[in-house]
């Protein structure tokens, strides 16, 4: 885990004005403070009416051949996201409520990491710092800020509190671009321990899904003092003998019915479900499309995962569900406007640099653990392989109701899954 050096010390960010966007208040510190910068922002006009423009003289392609998903995102689906992003949508909402949100950045080998941070008013607050993935942002998180810190109001108790950070990965969102090599999960766990020093927190948790959850487990293995438990919607949990019967294509014997549901669910997954990641694991800087064509970004960023791509074609079909389409329009847009449609790709690129394993392999995290399985997650982990791939599981439970978004699509399941889950480290 220490071979990956931090070798962008010193490494200038991309400039605020070049990405689009103005920030208020004081301006970036240098790369040796440590100072912690309040931070506001309000998109221009000009690039919200160039985004509209974009949308309305898309290019379409002709409509698949079938009735179904198969060849990828259908054509009718994301001309009515076009047509909603067009005429009704309207970023100044979301960005109200960001900035109503204490916003801040500081500068972390070189990188200026953005991050939201709210503190409890409850005596004995919980700090926990909660890390998205890729499709995702922090606009991901937003809606469990109120239940985690102010639990009384959404049916919890004061001590069930916590202080919540939510930072933004380098090269996503309102964070800065790395413009070297180098920061792949390993370095970002250590900028994360390193975030958590220096808003003065002795003793903390973690949570993650997606490449949230490799961090949080990666933090977890270096083992920082004040780190008490990491809890994991997407665990790594897939044992070697399912990788191996996935490999040759023949399913173990002897599997309970929520093996036999797992081992399916990654068959799919790997056969028809990886194809984004393999590109952007091996040619990140090809993706030029996605980063000049609003329409093909979101287009690629729908096609993450199969269950909730489902759910956004109900969504645009007028069906009520966990997301709206303001919520998806609200994340794909921040994409946009930050342009970090390839620099966030590059997790994946530096990753694959240093790492051959799967995504859900164990990683032998001796670390207090805790897991919320949601149905519609790419596998629902079954609790054996749980039990296996985290000696220390402090807390297991499967969820009702919701997929690979959980935060974003059952709020206030996920802030009670946080409450159980970290009951007994407070």
């Amino acid at each position: 885990m220490q071979k990956i050096k931090d070798v962008l010390t010193g490494i200038m960010m991309t400039t605020v004005s070049s990405i689009g966007y103005t920030q208020t208040g004081p301006p970036a510190v240098v790369s040796s403070s440590e100072a912690i910068v309040p931070y506001h922002f309000k998109i221009p006009r000009e690039a919200l009416d160039d985004l509209r423009k974009r949308v309305v003289a898309t290019r379409w392609p002709s409509r698949e051949t079938v009735n179904d998903p198969s060849q990828g995102v259908q054509l009718a689906t994301m001309q009515k996201l076009a047509m909603y992003w067009a005429t009704d949508y309207d970023w100044r909402k979301v960005e109200a409520k960001l900035n109503a949100l204490p916003q801040f950045t500081t500068r972390i080998d070189g990188v200026d990491i953005y991050f939201i941070h709210v503190r409890s008013k409850e005596k004995n607050a919980m700090p926990i710092i909660i890390t998205h993935g890729w499709p995702g942002s922090v606009i991901e998180q937003m809606k469990i800020i109120g239940p985690l810190t102010n639990p009384v109001a959404y049916g919890g108790k004061a001590e069930d509190a916590f202080d919540v950070i939510i930072p933004s990965l380098p090269g996503y969102g309102f964070s800065g671009k790395p413009t070297t090599t180098g920061w792949e999960p390993v370095h970002i766990a250590k900028a994360w321990i390193e975030l958590m020093r220096r808003l003065g927190y002795k003793k903390y948790v973690a949570q993650g899904g997606d490449w949230g959850n490799a961090i949080s487990e990666i933090m977890a293995l270096m083992a920082p003092p004040g780190l008490l438990a990491i809890h994991t919607n997407m665990p790594a949990t897939e044992p070697a003998y399912i990788s191996k019967a996935l490999a040759s294509g023949v399913m173990p014997d002897g599997l309970s019915d929520d093996e036999k549901n797992a081992y399916q669910q990654l068959d799919l997954f790997n056969k028809k479900g990886l194809g984004y990641a393999i590109e952007m694991g091996n040619r990140s800087q090809s993706l030029y499309g996605i980063e000049d064509s609003p329409i093909g970004l979101a287009a690629w960023i729908l096609d993450h995962d199969a269950r909730s791509y489902d759910l956004i074609v109900r969504v645009f079909d007028g069906q009520k569900e966990g997301l709206s389409k303001d919520d998806i329009l609200d994340n794909i847009t921040l994409y946009w406007l930050t342009k970090s449609a390839i620099s966030s790709a590059r997790l994946y690129w530096e990753t694959f640099q240093i790492s051959k394993s799967g995504f859900f392999d164990p990683r032998n995290v001796t670390t207090p653990v805790a897991v919320s399985v949601f149905p519609d997650e790419i596998y629902a982990a079954p609790k054996n392989w749980a039990e296996k791939a985290y000696p220390n599981l402090i807390y297991f439970n499967k969820v009702a109701k919701g997929g690979h978004f959980a935060a974003w699509e059952q709020p206030e399941l996920f802030a009670s899954e946080m409450r159980a889950a970290f009951k007994t480290v407070r």
